[in-house]
């Protein structure tokens, strides 16, 4: 029989608990290949279902298709096996310990989510659920917490999540109380992973995409299968078992050029065998003939004490070619100045890498599940 994509629409709060026979199906390789959407987004059903055409025939072997929240906005479709995911599940639960049970955080039809729904799936667990499709409640998490059951209690976030639950004495306590706390998505502030831990959290940094299942290296460190290299341009690439099998109707995308082998848009490097991340790519900034990574800079901003989230962009500029651009989320009560992160960032890095622009925000735009939507804060103040 050929296998056809077919949609899976992914609801949100409690109702996601009965997808979970059809994706222990998908585990099994006895469903058809599956493309998950979130079930109350007409508009981004259309935008998935244009790009990624279910209904049409896909590779055999093939169990989920799950979108990419690339930088181009363009859906590319991760081609997952039900072994990969499998592969996946099982390298997160050796390294955390052992199964138990999970909750959700997160929408399920991103592969962070998802992959939570899986691993309940083959733990034979059923995930305790916070209702996100209005955004993140830190107050919910008490009682989600307490309402979990089993030897051994995870939950995944993203950085964002972890900010709000921060500032939440129940849920810090609450968080404290698990086993594992997977934190990924996106880059994590160095102050706020120092609060966290210092706070008791048992936090695990993840390091991954959909093109892996989600994250294959936890603390630096690849779950067991996974490899890490770094490419001579300093590009990370990532293999093993957790691997996707290509992209949707893109079967020649120079990220699976070599065999078994994933090339990703991040810069790293490998030091005694733990990898280290220190931004995209292609997202560096090319300012008066130097190029500045974003997330360096980002780094040493968040260190300030009037900065409570930020991201940095280039904007035209017609001396520069780009100019370095901070967008704050100041914390409460402060009001920084551009002349004096310009001369913070100064005490750490190279001058060429300060901000010669400064743009205060309420909160920061995200897409997928939890990454800066730089392209949003391009438009919005280029």
């Amino acid at each position: 029989m050929t296998n056809r994509l077919t949609t899976l629409p992914v609801p949100s709060g409690r109702d996601v608990v009965g997808l979970l026979p059809r994706l222990s199906a998908i585990l099994d390789g006895t469903e058809p290949a599956v493309l998950p959407v979130p079930a109350a987004d007409e508009r981004e059903i259309r935008r998935l279902t244009d790009a990624l055409r279910p209904g049409d025939p896909i590779d055999d072997g093939v169990a989920l298709v799950v979108s990419t929240s690339g930088t181009t906005g363009v859906p590319k479709g991760a081609m997952l096996t039900a072994a990969a995911l499998r592969a996946s599940c099982e390298a997160t639960h050796a390294r955390l310990g052992g199964p138990g049970s999970w909750l959700l955080t997160l929408p399920a039809h991103h592969i962070a989510g998802m992959q939570v729904l899986m691993r309940s799936v083959l733990a034979g667990s059923e995930p305790v659920v916070i209702d996100v499709g209005g955004g993140f409640d830190p107050g919910l998490v008490p009682a989600a917490v307490n309402s979990m059951s089993g030897r051994r209690r995870y939950t995944s976030l993203v950085p964002t999540q972890l900010i709000k639950a921060l500032d939440h004495p129940g849920a810090v306590t609450a968080l404290a109380s698990l086993d594992a706390v997977l934190l990924g998505g996106a880059a994590t502030p160095a102050p706020v992973l120092r609060r966290a831990v210092e706070s008791g959290i048992p936090v695990v940094r993840t390091y991954g995409m959909s093109e892996t299942c989600g994250g294959c290296v936890y603390d630096g460190t690849p779950l067991a299968g996974a490899r890490v290299r770094i490419a001579r341009d300093g590009r990370v690439l990532l293999s093993g078992p957790m691997l996707a099998s290509g992209y949707r109707s893109l079967p020649d995308h120079p990220a699976f050029a070599e065999t078994g082998w994933f090339r990703t848009d991040d810069a790293g490097t490998v030091t005694d065998g733990i990898l280290a991340v220190s931004g995209r790519l292609d997202e560096a900034i090319s300012t008066g003939g130097l190029t500045v990574v974003p997330q360096v800079v980002e780094a040493a901003l968040v260190a300030h004490p009037a900065v409570r989230e930020c991201a940095v962009i280039g904007l035209p500029d017609e001396r520069l070619g780009r100019r370095v651009t901070a967008i704050v989320v100041a914390e409460p009560a402060t009001e920084p100045t551009l002349d004096d992160l310009r001369s913070f960032v100064e005490g750490t890095l190279d001058s060429t890498a300060a901000p010669r622009e400064l743009h205060l925000v309420d909160a920061l735009p995200l897409r997928g599940p939890g990454k800066v939507d730089r392209r949003a804060l391009e438009a919005r103040f280029g």
